[in-house]
C-alpha cells in the first residue's frame, strides 16, 4: 500500500499545463434542506421502509445548503481548479431554489474555484417519469432556466450523470429510486435520458454555452473465461453498460439490435442525441468480470442480480477490494481509455474523468491514498498512450448519503460527523492538496 511518505518519495508524473483537477459531489447526497425544495423520487423512495439499508434519508445529509461557505473554504484550501456539483431540479422548481445556486456559484468564483454543475444527478422531481418521452422536453426547459440564470459565471456544463446506473438500478433492478423492477422493459428510460441530453445540449448552446459534456459511467468488461458462453455474456453486458450510452452519443447509432427496441422515431431522435459535445466525461470505478448466466439470483456489491438475466457478474479474484467490496484495479482505467480511443477514434472528443474514488473508513485513510495514487498514474499512462485526457475529479469532497447504502459508506476526502455535521479533512485530503501543489 502506498502511504503519504512513500508517494512523496515516488512523486506522481506531471500532467500538461491546463489539466483540470477537481472534486465532485451531488445535490441530493449533501445539500439537505429538503423542506426548501420540491419532493424528488429519492425522497419518496427513502420514505419506504427497507429501501435504504440503515433506514436513513437525505433530509439533512451534510447540510451543505446552509454550510456551503465552509465547504467552499475547504475547496479553496485543497487547491482544486474546479468543483463539480449538481443542481437539484426539485430545488430549482421551488420559489427560491435558484437563489442558492447563485450564492454557491458566486462563492466559488470568489474563491478562484471553477463551478462545473451537473444538471441531473438522479433526483427527478416527483410527478415526472423517464418512461415518458415528455420528461426529456421538460428537462430541456429546466436547463434553459438554469443556463439563463448562471450562464454568465458558469462556462463548463454537464448534462446528465450516469444514465446507465439510473436506468439499471432505478428502473430495471429496483434497488435505487424510483424502485421499479422492469428488467429490459426499462430500455425506454435509457432512450429518454439520452434524448434529454441532446435537447439539453441544444438549450445550453442557445444560451451561449461552449463547454458541454456528459458524465457516463464506464468500465472494462472481462469475460470470466475464454468459453464462448462467457464471452457472449460479457459482450452483451458491455453493450448494456457501455456501448448503449456511448455509441448513440459518439456515433449517432445504437449497437446492433438495440435501436429497434427503443420507442418513438429513433432515427430522428438519434440526430438530437448525437449533438456534438465539447468533451466526454467518464466515471470510472472498476472493471466487471462477467460470465454466462448461472441460473441463480446473486448479491453483487449489494445489488440483487436476478437469475433471469442473460449474464452473471463474477468476483475478480486476486485484487484488493474497498470497504464497499469493489475491486481495486487502477490499470483498468488505462485499458478503458485506450479502448475508447481505439473504438471511437476521431469521434471521441477530449475526455475528462468526472468521478473516481473509493469507500474506506477512518481519518488516516491510507487505502484511499493508495487507490487515488494508482488511478492518477493509470490516467497518466493513458495520456502517454495518446488519449486526449483533459481533467480528473475525485469522488468525493465530503462523506455523504450514499443512496441505498445510506450513511454506511464513506467516499469523502473530508470526514463528516453526521450528528454534529463537523467537517474534518482526512489524510487523503492532505495528500491530494500536496499533489495539486506539485502539479501547479
Amino acid at each position: 500500500m502506498a502511504t503519504e511518505a512513500s508517494t512523496a518519495t515516488n512523486p506522481l508524473p506531471q500532467f500538461p499545463a491546463g489539466f483540470l483537477w477537481g472534486v465532485s459531489t451531488s445535490a441530493h447526497q449533501i445539500e439537505g434542506a429538503a423542506d426548501e425544495r420540491e419532493t424528488s423520487v429519492w425522497d419518496a423512495f427513502t420514505a419506504e421502509p427497507g429501501r435504504v439499508k440503515d433506514g436513513s434519508t437525505a433530509t439533512v445529509a451534510c447540510d451543505h445548503y446552509h454550510r456551503y461557505r465552509e465547504d467552499v473554504a475547504l475547496l479553496a484550501d485543497l487547491g482544486v481548479d474546479a468543483y463539480r456539483f449538481s443542481i437539484s431540479w426539485p430545488r430549482v422548481r421551488s420559489p427560491k431554489g435558484l437563489d442558492f445556486y447563485d450564492r454557491l456559484v458566486d462563492e466559488l468564483c470568489a474563491a478562484g474555484v471553477r463551478p462545473v454543475p451537473t444538471l441531473f444527478h438522479w433526483d427527478l422531481p416527483v410527478g415526472l417519469d423517464w418512461l415518458e418521452r415528455d420528461t426529456a422536453s421538460r428537462f430541456a426547459e429546466y436547463v434553459a432556466v438554469v443556463a439563463e440564470r448562471l450562464g454568465d459565471r458558469v462556462g463548463k456544463w454537464i448534462t446528465l450523470n450516469e444514465p446507465a446506473e439510473h436506468t439499471l438500478l432505478g428502473h430495471a433492478l429496483g434497488v435505487h429510486a424510483p424502485g421499479r423492477q422492469l428488467l429490459f422493459d426499462a430500455l425506454p428510460v435509457a432512450h429518454h435520458q439520452l434524448l434529454a441530453h441532446g435537447l439539453a445540449v441544444r438549450a445550453l448552446r442557445a444560451a451561449g454555452a461552449t463547454d458541454i459534456g456528459i458524465a457516463n459511467s464506464h468500465g472494462p468488461t472481462w469475460p470470466a473465461s475464454r468459453d464462448s458462453a462467457d464471452v457472449e455474456a460479457a459482450d452483451f453486458y458491455d453493450v448494456l453498460l457501455n456501448r448503449l450510452f456511448a455509441d448513440p452519443l459518439l456515433l449517432g447509432e445504437y449497437p446492433s439490435g438495440i435501436g429497434e427496441l427503443m420507442p418513438g422515431d429513433v432515427a430522428s431522435d438519434l440526430k438530437v442525441i448525437a449533438e456534438p459535445v465539447d468533451w466526454y466525461g467518464i466515471n470510472y470505478y472498476a472493471p466487471t468480470r462477467v460470465g454466462a448466466p448461472e441460473g441463480t439470483e446473486i448479491d453483487f456489491g449489494g445489488v440483487r442480480m436476478p437469475a433471469e438475466l442473460p449474464f452473471s457478474v463474477r468476483e475478480i479474484e486476486g485484487v484488493p477490494v474497498t470497504d464497499f467490496g469493489w475491486p481495486v484495479v487502477p490499470e483498468g482505467l488505462t485499458e478503458l481509455l485506450t479502448g475508447f480511443r481505439d473504438r471511437y477514434g476521431e469521434r471521441l472528443p477530449p475526455v475528462v474523468i468526472t468521478e473516481n474514488g473509493c469507500s474506506y473508513e477512518g481519518l488516516d485513510d491510507q487505502e484511499r491514498i493508495a487507490y487515488l495514487d494508482g488511478h492518477v498514474r493509470a490516467l497518466h499512462a493513458a495520456l502517454v498512450a495518446g488519449v486526449d485526457v483533459r481533467g480528473y475529479f475525485v469522488w468525493s469532497l465530503l462523506d455523504n448519503f450514499e443512496w441505498a447504502e445510506g450513511y454506511a459508506r464513506r467516499f469523502g476526502l473530508v470526514h463528516v460527523d453526521y450528528e454534529t455535521l463537523q467537517r474534518t479533512p482526512k489524510a487523503s485530503y492532505r495528500w491530494f492538496r500536496d499533489v495539486l501543489r506539485a502539479q501547479s
